[in-house]
């Protein structure tokens, strides 16, 4: 135990040694590694931030909100059939379902597709139509005026609720509250400004309107069937199981499906989400980083090579230490630590040259998000690197160990 503790010092020092007296080849021997290490980190951070910004985003996003979507299948698709949620089965749910805390709705605009006008500008947004519970579903609160009223939806009004990047493209005033808008040819008067959001993955999320759900139904006509949404919150002493088998009774009733037909409808939480964008960028990370990875096994070649040349050097040192009474494994161990020592050099400079290339990147680039380094990625770096010095550092370790005493001391 004694050896093999003075070894791994001894091995350290020699390593720490050889560095310092053969940087430009250190450098070069590690530059595989380090290259490889920062890719990755650089991969990892950028990733990574992304998934952690749109978890806090999701996070905020009302969790505990189901969504009802339409569902329509890849054979009907090829067929050209589209599944549709109505108006009808958001007012059956409405008064047939008892466990809801908050059920509204949201149906997109195809009309109001286009531009917004105000006093000869334009700026190209999303049309929502809501109505007054979609405020409390999603806990939207106004910066300055109202949200969309129930008289509102009932007199079929025509007002609009607006993001704040609205503000800045139309050059609205400061508190645009009274003003009128134009939309698709028609004139809405603005009664609020929501609170500033953000941008997720570069999607503003304060570019958009709401106007009431039945406003928009009148506006739209029946020129085509509208993408139509339901989203609801159950109360907490629900049998959350129960209402949604209830809820698929009546949607499947409503929409005439047979027993052997499959919904048209899907249920969807923000967890569900959250679990999606997880899983995408979680193998966008992994494809990247196993790419990027090959670099490190070119880096562990590198190590190896400069660590025979090490063994070749340093013949006559082995050779006396083998005479002085130094056992094979002594000698293995010391060259396995300066292999793994060589190779940890190179993943911390790579490890801060990828954080700073990352950090760099959500610096230069619009709209990307701070990066972030999760404490499992630092410790699978320095584990792989550590692996590799012992991977590649093997075969000179053994080939040193190897060495007859009388051969090395002989040798010049």
């Amino acid at each position: 135990m004694f050896k093999s503790f003075l070894a791994i010092i001894e091995g350290t020092k020699a390593a720490l040694q050889a560095i310092r007296a053969n940087a430009m080849r250190s450098a070069l021997t590690c530059l595989g590694i380090i290259i490889g290490v920062a890719a990755v980190i650089t991969v990892v951070a950028v990733m990574q931030g992304f998934t952690k910004q749109i978890n806090d985003q999701l996070a905020d996003m009302a969790p505990d909100v189901t969504s009802i979507k339409p569902y329509t299948t890849p054979q009907q698709e090829m067929l050209g059939k589209r599944s549709y949620l109505t108006v009808r089965d958001f007012e059956t749910l409405k008064g047939k379902v008892q466990g809801f805390d908050t059920i509204t709705a949201q149906m997109m605009a195809f009309r109001f597709q286009g531009a917004v006008e105000y006093k000869g500008e334009s700026h190209n947004t999303r049309v929502v139509g809501t109505e007054s519970n979609y405020q409390k579903a999603y806990r939207i609160y106004p910066e300055m005026g109202r949200y969309i009223r129930p008289q509102d939806d009932d007199k079929r009004r025509r007002v609009a609720f607006i993001g704040e990047t609205l503000i800045e493209k139309l050059k609205l005033p400061e508190n645009p509250v009274g003003e009128y808008i134009k939309l698709g040819g028609e004139w809405f008067r603005i009664i609020g400004v929501a609170e500033k959001q953000g941008s997720i993955l570069g999607f503003d999320q304060d570019d958009y309107i709401n106007i009431p759900i039945s406003t928009m139904q009148i506006l739209e006509g029946n020129a085509r069937k509208p993408y139509f949404q339901i989203m609801f919150r159950l109360k907490p002493d629900v049998d959350e199981a129960q209402t949604l088998a209830q809820m698929k009774r009546i949607l499947r009733q409503n929409h005439k499906l047979g027993p052997d037909d499959h919904d048209d409808f899907e249920f969807e939480t923000a967890e569900k989400a959250r679990e999606n964008i997880d899983k995408f960028t979680g193998s966008a990370t992994a494809i990247t980083a196993g790419i990027v990875g090959i670099s490190l096994l070119v880096g562990g070649i590198g190590v190896m090579n400069i660590m025979l040349v090490s063994v070749t050097e340093r013949t006559r040192i082995i050779g006396t230490l083998k005479a002085l009474g130094a056992t094979p494994g002594f000698i293995m161990l010391q060259f396995l630590v300066e292999a793994v020592v060589l190779s940890l050099f190179g993943g911390v400079i790579g490890l801060i040259t990828g954080y700073g290339a990352a950090a760099a990147i959500s610096a230069i680039v619009p709209g990307m998000p701070a990066a972030y380094i999760p404490m499992w990625a630092i410790l699978l770096s320095f584990g792989f690197t550590s692996a590799i010095g012992v991977i590649f550092g093997l075969v000179p370790a053994i080939k040193a160990a190897r060495l007859n005493p009388i051969d090395a001391l002989r040798y010049e």
